[in-house]
């Protein structure tokens, strides 16, 4: 659990991913229309990141994942681009899906896997790779949640490699995924056994960032700034603190109180700041400059994510698997991401972010920084539906309080919404593509890359 005790160090993650619109000019939100005047539809990139990725952001990725600017640039925009063709695809093919995932380069080439031989041609007209396999990722996600259900220490790690088709287990002592899975009565042929190392465990230790301090004792990092209401606080890990738990700034003033934490499990929680803080759109970047945060939309296995933490500074990598489930000594917790990046010893809590869209908090890991790591985050947009919170983002009004609905439909800001939820807005429903928060600015005939009108 790279747990540390009283002065343990904590982190923010902050990422990249998501953020260009092509290669054009403007800014990360929309203008307003003006009176009497339709709103623009803009492309997918357009709507899930700013025109120009940030100096810092694209130096950290240069540094960690050997790309010059332009590389950079083009591989956010692809990602956003081949976000959205993946979201379309899995709610054509229904069951027949078995995962996507973009290239590790630049291209953002997208490649689709499907059980069905006649869904190939449906693939290949996106203009993205189709590759036949034999198991679902549904039947996958069942037998790994079937795992779950008795996995122990000795079986750390367990996720769906989409690439593989495969459901992975990492074991510690040779022999015991076979055990969990003959236990279980998961079939052998789902399972692909890897050998760990090293067990992953927690990573102990308000601008995404920036450290806070326990009143126990112990050092965090503030995940991304988040309202209630009127109530200003943030987002970061459950293992850091419980309810009622105070903490102070990363300048040892008096700052808020931990209002929800749930750790095992999941690993979430969220803190009230009193009327000295206010909560601001940015997490913290390299040098200390700030990175905007401009929405939550989760991004696809492949995509580039970065981090910055207390301890470590800026490092980026890729997203491996969604849905990994953990177990640290503590406990189990599901529903995280397994990342490339690299972490150490007080980098918990913190932010990951892929352009300008926040991804996650950061959860644990293994390895470190200087010969390598995995780590894995705790996705964004669960934690804010679970604790009724709005993230604070550049650009925009935040808009009504979650569940608010807006005039002419059940759509509302605010609001977190999955990939297949429904709603309705201005006389016509429509299907969400990919799970984000609802923002003004973001509403469905607006956003074709995260709404299909059907």
């Amino acid at each position: 659990m790279l747990r540390r005790h009283a002065r343990a160090a904590c982190t923010a993650l902050a990422a990249a991913g998501l953020v260009l619109a092509g290669l054009q000019a403007g800014s990360a939100t929309a203008a307003q229309p003006s009176p009497g005047t339709a709103p623009s539809v803009r492309s997918a990139a357009e709507t899930l990141g700013a025109a120009e990725a940030q100096p810092e952001l694209l130096a950290a990725m240069g540094r960690d994942l050997g790309l010059t600017r332009a590389q950079a640039e083009r591989r956010l925009v692809n990602e956003a681009e081949a976000g959205t063709a993946a979201a379309r695809l899995r709610d054509r093919l229904g069951a027949s899906f078995a995962g996507a995932w973009v290239a590790g380069a630049e291209s953002g080439s997208l490649t689709v896997a499907t059980t069905r031989p006649d869904a190939l041609a449906t693939i290949r007209a996106t203009g993205a790779t189709a590759r036949l396999v034999r198991h679902e990722l549904a039947a996958l996600e069942r037998a790994k949640a079937s795992l779950d259900r008795s996995a122990g220490a000795e079986t750390p790690v367990r996720y769906v490699d989409v690439r593989a088709n495969a459901l992975v287990v990492e074991e510690t002592r040779a022999g015991a995924a076979a055990r969990l899975a003959e236990a279980t009565g998961v079939p052998r042929e789902l399972v692909r056994v890897v050998r760990a190392a090293e067990a992953p465990r927690p990573l102990y230790d308000i601008r995404g960032g920036d450290a806070y301090y326990m009143g126990g004792g112990g050092r965090c990092s503030v995940g991304f700034a988040v309202t209630r209401g009127t109530t200003q606080g943030f987002a970061t890990a459950g293992h850091c603190g419980r309810v009622g738990t105070s903490t102070s700034g990363y300048n040892q003033v008096a700052q808020g109180t931990f209002q929800g934490s749930t750790f095992p499990g999941t690993d979430m929680a969220w803190v009230a700041a009193n009327t000295n803080w206010t909560a601001t759109p940015y997490v913290k970047g390299a040098g200390g400059a700030n990175t905007q945060v401009t929405g939550s939309v989760l991004q696809p296995v492949g995509s580039s994510v970065c981090r910055s933490g207390s301890t470590t500074g800026w490092h980026c990598g890729t997203i491996q698997q969604h849905n990994t489930s953990v177990t640290y000594p503590e406990g189990t917790i599901s529903g995280v991401t397994r990342t490339t990046v690299c972490a150490e010893p007080g980098d918990s809590g913190g932010s990951y972010i892929s352009g300008s869209q926040a991804q996650g908090v950061t959860s644990g890991g293994s390895g470190n920084c200087s010969s390598g790591g995995t780590t894995f985050f705790q996705p964004l947009n669960p934690l804010l539906q679970t604790y009724g919170l709005t993230l604070r983002t550049t650009g925009s009004d935040p808009g009504p309080g979650p569940g608010e609905p807006e005039p002419g439909g059940t759509w509302a800001a605010g609001k977190v919404y999955a990939a297949g939820a429904t709603v309705t807005y201005g006389g016509a429903t429509y299907r969400c593509l990919q799970g984000h928060q609802a923002q003004t600015g973001w509403e469905p005939p607006n956003v074709p890359a995260l709404w299909q009108r059907v």
